[in-house]
């Protein structure tokens, strides 16, 4: 199972490159998109996965009885998917003002502070 999961990880990271590396800067939001989901993939297969119990402890007992799963790889998952949909919503909003205001998406046509020599 984590052979698939590998190959997952590795088809998300080479198509969030792919689309990073676009001179377009939608592209380049949806590539991160991918890089995050990728990332969070990989801390969940690294915390191996189990079918064991909800990592409860009994009343009385100091540690869990049995098999139980790891929690940890969970909530750093969690806690990731919420960070990386407010840093795309953020990023989706400056890409709307980008466009109102240049009405460009391409980083070549945003070099507002360089003169037209420069780039040529």
């Amino acid at each position: 199972m984590e052979f698939l999961f590998a190959i997952t990880i590795g088809v998300l990271v080479a198509s969030s490159v792919y689309l990073m590396l676009s001179n377009h800067l939608l592209r380049f939001i949806f590539g991160l998109v991918l890089i995050s989901n990728a990332a969070n993939l990989t801390i969940f297969v690294a915390g191996r996965l189990t079918d064991g119990a909800p990592p409860l402890i009994p009343e009385g007992a100091d540690a869990p009885l049995g098999d139980i799963a790891n929690a940890l790889p969970q909530a750093l998952v969690l806690t990731a998917i919420v960070i990386g949909f407010g840093l795309f919503a953020f990023a989706i909003v400056l890409v709307f003002r980008a466009w109102t205001s240049l009405n460009s998406l391409t980083p070549d046509d945003m070099r507002l502070a360089e003169p037209e020599e420069a780039h040529k």
